[in-house]
C-alpha cells in the first residue's frame, strides 16, 4: 500500500497493511535524530522516510507586508502581533508567550488591529506541492484554536472571560481572525484540486483532569465557530482531524455530529483518554492520531519501557483499523535519541497487521 492508502484505509476503519505513523517534534531532538541517521541538518524528508511516517503538509504561504513592527527582545508575528521570548531551560528553549498586546483592548481597538488579507497569500503553488507528495496522506493545518490562539494576545484568563461574558472586545477578535482563516482554508483547498486528504484543526479543551468549559458554552462559543470549517472540508470530501490537548473527550460525541472524523493528540495521562476508553466509547466512529505520550516513556523510560508502551497502545488500538500511531505533541527536546529511535522502530514491528 502508499502512504495514502494506508492512512484512507485506516480512517475509514479497516485494517491496512500496518498502523500509519506521524512524527511532530521540537528542533533539538528533531536535529539529534537526523544526525543519528547521517541525515543533513535540512533533510526533513529524509528523516520522515527513515521514520517511516505516512503524512506530509502542504499550504498557501503568506507574501503579503509586515503588519506589526519589531520589539527589542522580542519575536512578533508580523501577520497577528503575537509576541514571544525565548526561555531556556536544562534541554533546551521554547518561545514563551508575552505582553499580550490586546489584553485590555476595546472593540474599536481590536476592530483597528491590522490583519492579514486572505489576498495577500500564494495559492498558486499548492496544488503542485500536494502532487509531488500524492503517495502521502496530506494534510492542510488550519487552527482555528480559539482559546490558544486568543490567548496567546489577550491571555488565557481573559480569553475565558470573554466567552463566559459575551466579551464584545474579546468575541469581535476571535471573529475576525476566524473569518479570514476560514477564507484561506477554502481557497487553499480550491487551489489544491483534490490534492489534501484533510484539514487539520486543533482547539484544546481540556486540562489533565477535567474540562477547561462546559458543554453549554463550548456548544455557545466553539462549535457554531468550528462548524464552517468542518463543512468546508465536507464540501471537498476529505477528512477533518481535530487536535485536542488535555481531557476533552467529553466534547467527542458532538464532535462526531459536527463531521469530524478524526481527533488527534489523545494524551493518555489525562482523565477519560485513555486508549482503552478511547477505543471503547468511540472506536468505529472517530479514528484516532496520537496516544504516545511526550511525558511518558519516550520521555522518561528506558528502551524498553518505550517499546513496551508502543506494543500495548497497539494492542488496543490496531483491531479494526481507526488508528494512526504519532507522538501526543511534539517530541520533546528531553527525550533521548534512543527512545525515539526504539519508538518508530516499534511502531513498525508492531504495527503489522
Amino acid at each position: 500500500m502508499t502512504s495514502k492508502e494506508r492512512v484512507l484505509a485506516a480512517f475509514g476503519h479497516t485494517e491496512p497493511d500496518r498502523v500509519p505513523i506521524n512524527y511532530l517534534c521540537n528542533p533539538g531532538i528533531d536535529q539529534r535524530l537526523k544526525k543519528h541517521y547521517g541525515l543533513d541538518e535540512k533533510d526533513g524528508e529524509g528523516l520522515a522516510r527513515a521514520l517511516g511516517v505516512d503524512f506530509r503538509g502542504a499550504g498557501p504561504e503568506y507574501t503579503g507586508p509586515r503588519l506589526h513592527p519589531e520589539v527589542p527582545d522580542r519575536s512578533v508575528d508580523g501577520c497577528w502581533g503575537i509576541r514571544t521570548r525565548y526561555i531556556e531551560h536544562d534541554s533546551g528553549g521554547y518561545w514563551d508567550y508575552c505582553d499580550f498586546p490586546l489584553k485590555d483592548a476595546t472593540l474599536e481597538e481590536v476592530e483597528a488591529w491590522p490583519m492579514p488579507s486572505p489576498d495577500d497569500y500564494a495559492y498558486a503553488h499548492v496544488a503542485d506541492a500536494c502532487r509531488r507528495q500524492e503517495e502521502f496522506f496530506v494534510t492542510y493545518c488550519c487552527y482555528p484554536d480559539i482559546i490558544n490562539g486568543t490567548g496567546m494576545i489577550r491571555t488565557m484568563e481573559q480569553t475565558l472571560v470573554d466567552l463566559i461574558t459575551d466579551d464584545e472586545a474579546g468575541l469581535r477578535y476571535i471573529d475576525r481572525k476566524l473569518a479570514i482563516q476560514l477564507e484561506v482554508a477554502s481557497r487553499a483547498l480550491e487551489a489544491a484540486a483534490g490534492g489534501f486528504d484533510a484539514i487539520w484543526l486543533g482547539e484544546d479543551l481540556g486540562t489533565q483532569n477535567s474540562p477547561l468549559m462546559s458543554l453549554e458554552l463550548f456548544r455557545k462559543h466553539v462549535r457554531p465557530r468550528h462548524q464552517p470549517f468542518v463543512d468546508l472540508a465536507k464540501h471537498h470530501g476529505i477528512h477533518v482531524m481535530q487536535h485536542t490537548c488535555g481531557s476533552s473527550s467529553w466534547a467527542y460525541d458532538d464532535f462526531i455530529e459536527m463531521g469530524i472524523t478524526v481527533v488527534d493528540t489523545l494524551q493518555p495521562e489525562a482523565k477519560d483518554m485513555s486508549p482503552a476508553y478511547l477505543k471503547k466509547r468511540f472506536g468505529g466512529r472517530l479514528a484516532f492520531h496520537g496516544c504516545i505520550s511526550t511525558a511518558g516513556p519516550v520521555a522518561y523510560g528506558s528502551i524498553e519501557d518505550v517499546k513496551e508502551d508502543v506494543r500495548a497502545t497497539l494492542e488496543i488500538m490496531m483491531p479494526g483499523g481507526g488508528y494512526a500511531l504519532a507522538p501526543t505533541h511534539a517530541l520533546q527536546d528531553n527525550s533521548p535519541t534512543e527512545n525515539v529511535v526504539a519508538m518508530y522502530e516499534a511502531a513498525r514491528e508492531y504495527g503489522r497487521y
